[in-house]
């Protein structure tokens, strides 16, 4: 009914490119099957970036261990900041064991730290103020819980999802959308009846914009609802916008001037990691949507480096297997397997699979989160 790969198509390798389903025909034809490393990794990233989100690494792992292969695979921990040129993960084994999965392994990599990477810098944009992935909407509900997760890695403080927020154990954010508004035909009656019905635990937040100016309606639903009102939210369309600051700067001056001080503002519709700074002053909190779901992905590629323990490699990449590592400073340098590291130096690839078995639980969604957060503050302070 849908067009969607199944877990089980994924583990088959069924979703893979062609060319390496030749490949297999080729060296089984010619029984060649060599111990290879292979790592992964991007040379530039979308946008300018000059950091990723490194995630996906749950998924990509999993995938690995269920192939019960003799596979080894080191990996920088998920939730990491990478920079290019840098190996993420590394994979070694039996080339015909690895070979058809190279295209699922990345597809699960590069779209998820696109994902993340764009809601951290929202996040960062943000300056501390709750930033909530509202983009489901905007990816193929198959991968919806991959949009939403992804975009709670990277920082954002909740989802719109239900089903990815269930999966994440939290509750879903969001309140009433425009049709509530058209259907019921008032903004103050949409908000009144929302307070009457719906959950106490669920903030009174009402969306503003449907109707008429924003300002006018704010101060209607503030009086109409006084100390219940938790917030507003403005989704205003561009074409209505203008200088949107400005409109911000004047709905919280109208709320300030009634003594309505308590009411935040929440912003959303068509926001990005430039557009957010400029409403600092006057938004409590943001919901992200397509900026994010609509993230380019991080173009990393899966590379041999070393066959039967010689180094090898395609032109434009460094052959042999390699050793990522900081100083205690924070400097990253790649330095040859055989090296040993400086004092003070140690490897950022961890450990994951040994002969095919999964080291250790993969860490939680929330651990994951932190760790970025953690990032943030260590890294680009």
């Amino acid at each position: 009914m849908f067009h969607i790969a199944s877990e089980n198509d994924i583990l088959k390798g069924s979703v893979t490119d062609a060319y390496f389903l030749r490949t297999m025909e080729i060296l089984k034809h010619e029984d060649v099957n060599p111990q290879i490393v292979c790592e992964v990794r991007a040379g530039s990233f979308p946008d300018g970036w000059e950091w990723a989100v490194f995630a996906g690494l749950g998924e990509a792992i999993a995938l690995l261990a269920a192939l019960n292969k003799p596979i080894q695979a080191r990996a920088l921990p998920e939730g990491s900041l990478c920079y290019a040129q840098e190996p993420v993960l590394v994979i070694e084994g039996c080339y015909q064991d690895i070979c058809i999965y190279e295209t699922a392994l990345l597809g699960l990599l590069c779209q998820a730290s696109g994902i993340a990477t764009r809601a951290a810098r929202c996040k960062l944009a943000a300056e501390g103020r709750p930033v909530y992935s509202f983009g489901a909407r905007r990816m193929h509900p198959a991968v919806a819980p991959l949009v939403d997760r992804n975009a709670f890695i990277g920082g954002c403080d909740g989802v719109s999802g239900v089903l990815c927020a269930q999966q994440l154990g939290m509750p879903p954010v969001g309140t009433m959308p425009h049709s509530l508004i058209l259907v019921l035909g008032d903004t103050v009656g949409a908000i009144l009846a929302f307070d009457k019905i719906v959950s106490k635990n669920i903030p009174r937040i009402a969306l503003i914009d449907t109707f008429a100016d924003e300002k006018f309606e704010a101060l209607r639903v503030a009086e109409a609802m006084g100390k219940r009102l938790h917030g507003i939210r403005l989704d205003t369309p561009l074409s209505r916008r203008g200088d949107y600051p400005r409109l911000l700067e004047e709905v919280r001056w109208e709320l300030d001037l009634r003594g309505f001080h308590n009411i935040k503002i929440l912003v959303s519709g068509g926001l990005t990691d430039w557009t957010i700074p400029p409403l600092n002053p006057y938004a409590d909190a943001y919901g992200v949507g397509t900026f994010i779901s609509n993230s380019p992905v991080v173009d990393f590629s899966l590379d041999i480096v070393e066959i039967e323990e010689e180094p090898v490699a395609k032109r434009g990449k460094r052959s042999g297997k390699k050793i990522l590592a900081a100083s205690a400073s924070g400097e990253r340098r790649l330095f040859p397997a055989s090296a040993k590291l400086p004092k003070g130096w140690k490897s950022l690839l961890q450990e994951m699979i040994s002969d095919g078995k999964l080291i250790g639980p993969l860490p939680s969604a929330q651990e994951i989160r932190e760790r970025v957060l953690r990032g943030f503050e260590k890294n680009l302070s």
